[in-house]
């Protein structure tokens, strides 16, 4: 099953770079990742202030704005898009991903399969 795991960092260095890991411990993630077989596909997002929000009003009116302008600290670093056997085994590899530790997060969710 495929789980995407969402990098949410809480504290970023002077360089826009996750503060409580090295470029290092990533590299060792995602050697660890792909050497497991599990690699279905990943990114890390450019800078935060390169961010553009699109909304959509009721009357089909677009509003484009710079940034996200989200109401929290952490900002969404990156990804991994993983196939694993289970939520479980999705949840480990979670755990290991350097973007956990410290003031960061990782959210786990399944990817939707609509037999396509």
């Amino acid at each position: 099953m495929k789980y995407m795991l969402l990098i949410h960092a809480g504290a970023i260095d002077g360089n826009g770079a996750a503060a409580e890991c090295t470029p290092e411990d990533w590299m060792a993630y995602d050697r660890a990742v792909r050497d497991a077989g599990i690699h279905v596909s990943s990114e890390s997002l450019a800078d935060l202030v390169t961010a553009t929000t699109v909304r959509v009003g009721p009357a089909g009116e677009r509003t484009v704005t710079d940034g996200p302008f989200a109401e929290t600290r952490e900002v969404l670093g990156g990804f991994y898009v993983i196939d694993v056997p289970d939520l479980d085994a999705a949840l480990d590899w979670a755990a290991r991903c350097p973007g956990s530790r410290g003031s960061g997060a990782v959210v786990v969710r399944p990817v939707a399969d609509f037999g396509v």
